[in-house]
């Protein structure tokens, strides 16, 4: 089956055009990678090519590895390409890579036609790939945009990843379903370096969600449905909290951690307790002593 045609290439760029629709990705703002099955590398294999291996590293002169996708393939959006254009043109925005049998190198197999390289923080995906992998192996999508309310939470919301979660969860009852977890915080970092792609992938560790200030943030999923979903879903939180702040610097009502706990047996979930602590005042972005 050629690439263009497979169902795996529509829902990549389906998910692709939704995050561009919702205003999140500006020019060749984010990225987004997926790490494919063992039968779809099988079904779309007589349509690759067998490019030239090359160096896996955040800055020039640097070589990491990622030992445990060793011989694996990725579907990743291309460095400097535009969201907006993948729909349209899915063979020159795409790539199709392949690690080598020591995870250290990568070459190109699809995609790219007109020339270039993948997105310049593919190490950072992979780097959080690999930590999804060994915390189930099912977790396949990483995804990276600049949500504007999220992003501009940072600047008013003390960078502490329970107050975040907190005021999160609070402004839609789903959130806590959804990502029960919580949400991770990386302070303001340069991005596509090694410090903020370690600092995201040891929030992965354990976190779906990790919110980069003053930039974006990274999601991951098992599949591009969940990983759009979860973003969606922090974003419209995130959308309603800045209504609420432009109208009061406090809450008159709010969900309660005793309203919380009551989604857990439902819901089959478990919220983690860190976020789940008593207020002592309704202020937005109270931090608890």
């Amino acid at each position: 089956m050629r690439v263009l045609d497979s169902e795996l290439m529509k829902s990549y760029a389906r998910m692709a055009m939704d995050g561009f629709n919702q205003g999140w990705h500006e020019r060749n703002g984010g990225n987004l990678s997926y790490r494919m099955k063992a039968e779809e590398v099988e079904e779309l294999r007589e349509d690759f090519k067998e490019g030239e291996w090359r160096v896996i590293g955040w800055q020039k002169g640097d070589e990491s590895a990622f030992p445990g996708l060793a011989g694996e393939y990725f579907m990743v959006s291309g460095s400097g390409k535009y969201f907006r254009n993948i729909e349209l043109d899915p063979e020159a925005n795409v790539c199709i890579i392949e690690l080598n049998e020591e995870g250290n190198r990568y070459r190109i197999v699809w995609g790219l036609k007109g020339g270039g390289m993948p997105t310049s923080e593919l190490p950072t995906h992979l780097a959080n790939l690999e930590v999804l992998k060994a915390r189930d192996p099912e977790m396949r999508v990483v995804y990276h945009c600049h949500p504007g309310n999220t992003i501009a939470l940072t600047f008013v919301l003390p960078l502490d990843s329970r107050v975040f979660t907190r005021e999160i969860f609070e402004m839609v009852t789903e959130c806590a379903v959804v990502f029960p977890e919580g949400i991770g915080i990386v302070p303001w970092v340069i991005c596509g370096g090694r410090q903020i792609g370690e600092m995201t992938a040891e929030i992965m560790k354990k976190q779906d969600v990790a919110v980069w200030a003053h930039h974006g943030a990274f999601c991951c999923g098992k599949d591009f449905d969940l990983a759009f979903g979860l973003m969606h879903t922090v974003e419209k939180s995130a959308e309603i909290l800045v209504k609420v702040y432009s109208m009061s610097p406090s809450k008159l009502n709010t969900i309660t951690p005793e309203n919380f706990r009551e989604l857990n047996a439902p819901f089959g979930i478990k919220i983690n307790e860190d976020f789940l602590y008593e207020r002592k005042s309704n202020k937005i972005g109270y931090v608890p002593e």
